[in-house]
């Protein structure tokens, strides 16, 4: 197994390569990992990495039971126009390929708000990437001109709302289920 001085010299001619605005991020281990927009071409990736997550993982994101992201699942999760709705994608490089690890994205909701989601792979959880993904969506929801982004999640996902929590979200018991929180900030 390389060391993550190595792994970090292998990865950075593969994300040099990468003819989209990107962004080299360093993880609370020192690893390092790309994040950039989502693509038309990422649909494969977003595939990928649904499958490969944990059920527990799966259930958090989708608020509910899936076992297969089908046609219409990943049709939606593709439709972004890097305003209204816009994603960020975690990938890092492993056996000379791109594996997505990571993806927050934000749609429009209200006026001049936005509902928010971020997913991280199991085994790169605790490691900042959530943060860093939600940074970049943030500062761009705001660069876009929305004042306030939420997301609806279970209360028993404590994860999530310790990453909300650490961002500056207020969260409150969603009035209409108890078994879900309201995680909110003005952008």
């Amino acid at each position: 197994m390389p060391t993550i001085a190595e792994h970090n010299r292998q990865a950075a001619a593969a994300y040099a390569a990468i003819p989209h605005e990107h962004w080299i991020e360093q993880l609370d281990d020192g690893r390092h990992v790309l994040v950039r927009p989502l693509t038309a071409e990422d649909r494969e990736r977003e595939y990928n990495f649904i499958k490969g997550l944990s059920r527990e993982s799966r259930h958090a994101r989708f608020l509910g039971e899936i076992n297969e992201p089908g046609k219409n699942l990943l049709d939606q999760l593709m439709d972004v126009d890097n305003q209204q709705r816009m994603a960020f994608i975690a990938l890092v490089h492993d056996n000379g390929q791109l594996i997505e690890i990571g993806v927050a994205r934000y749609a429009a909701a209200r006026e001049e708000e936005c509902e928010c989601a971020v997913t991280v792979a199991d085994p790169w959880q605790h490691l900042g990437l959530g943060r860093i993904l939600m940074q970049h969506l943030m500062t761009t929801a705001r660069k876009n001109g929305f004042k306030l982004m939420y997301t609806v999640d279970a209360a028993t996902n404590t994860g999530l709302r310790e990453l909300t929590h650490a961002l500056g979200f207020h969260t409150v018991t969603d009035p209409d289920d108890s078994t879900q929180v309201i995680s909110s900030i003005v952008l």
